[in-house]
């Protein structure tokens, strides 16, 4: 399967077969790290990152990947480059990708907006262009959840049931693209994907329009309900974390007044008791301790959070081995 050349904006984009071909790559290259065998498959080329907003866990996956693949990553801030003057995605794409080998993007802040970029960028671009997160999906992220998923349940995930749930957070107004995410991609793989949130933090169409798509395409399904507990019932993997109002991004303050009617959406030891014996707790990071989850949940026996987030590294490096 020859991958070379191709963007990875949405794993959407991609097929079962090419999305298990990253799988199977990645989990080369983590046998690899862990056994300390050189893998320098991207000797001399250059990814350019791109980012709009913060980052921990994405920029420094791309960062130390690109350096044990045997290339360089160049940090980008949005504010301190040519983009903050109003510099064209056109124009972005065609000289970075002349200058090197990958464009990386985050931008995931302003609905409507993350996605269309980075699209924009990779119409004129000549090289892949990665979505390190948009407004709508976070695809690095998502592989890097369903690597764990298989490591710990096998590859076979028909009927495994998921719960995507909202949670409180008084920090910010998060993105929307974790939970959209996960619903286009887990339905994909025959699992029972049942998403919770109150009335007013609805996804945007498409992505929902993928999950019901996906989940008749490939024998799971996929629900939506007003109850977080009801989502955990005999749930295999929950996957509780806080994101914004669609409506209200440019008014994160009303927003956040808002959600303070919900605090009781919390990942506690009496939500995890409705799940099955053997479930998983996973969250993307970071989270708010104390608000989406307790710390006797984040840190008990059912979490892999941190198994999850050493996953960004290998399949950041799987799909840019593949693909650069």
């Amino acid at each position: 399967m020859n991958l070379k050349g191709r963007d990875f904006i949405s794993t959407q984009d991609w097929s079962k077969e090419e999305l298990i071909a990253a799988l199977d790559k990645s989990a080369e290259l983590k046998e690899k790290f862990k056994k300390g065998i050189p893998h320098r498959e991207l000797q001399d080329k250059t990814n350019f990152l791109i980012f709009f907003d913060k980052s921990t866990r994405t920029r420094n996956s791309f960062e130390a990947g690109m350096t044990q693949l045997g290339g360089h990553a160049h940090f980008i801030e949005s504010q301190t480059s040519q983009i903050a003057h109003g510099e064209s995605p056109k124009d972005m794409g065609i000289i970075l990708s002349s200058y090197g080998h990958g464009i990386a993007i985050r931008h995931d802040l302003v609905p409507g907006e993350g996605n269309r970029y980075m699209r924009e960028v990779a119409k004129w671009a000549d090289k892949p262009v990665y979505n390190m997160q948009c407004d709508v999906d976070h695809p690095f992220q998502m592989m890097a959840d369903l690597m764990t998923i298989r490591e710990i349940f096998g590859s076979n995930l028909q009927g495994k049931k998921i719960a995507v749930s909202w949670a409180y957070a008084p920090s910010y107004a998060k993105p929307m693209s974790v939970p959209q995410g996960l619903i286009m991609l887990m339905t994909r793989f025959g699992m029972d994907v049942v998403l919770a949130h109150p009335p007013e933090y609805t996804l945007m169409d498409e992505p929902m329009a993928h999950a019901k798509q996906n989940a008749a395409e490939n024998g799971g399904s996929f629900t939506v309900v007003d109850s977080m507990d009801e989502a955990f019932k005999d749930a295999d993997i929950v996957y509780p974390k806080s994101w914004g109002i669609q409506s209200l991004f440019g008014e994160p303050e009303k927003a956040l007044e808002i959600s303070k009617k919900y605090k009781n959406w919390i990942c506690d030891e009496d939500k995890m008791k409705l799940t099955k014996p053997n479930s998983i707790y996973m969250h993307c990071l970071p989270a708010d301790r104390g608000y989406e989850v307790t710390d006797a949940v984040i840190d008990g026996p059912h979490s892999v959070i941190y198994q999850e987030a050493e996953n960004r590294l290998h399949t950041a490096k799987g799909i840019m081995a593949l693909t650069m």
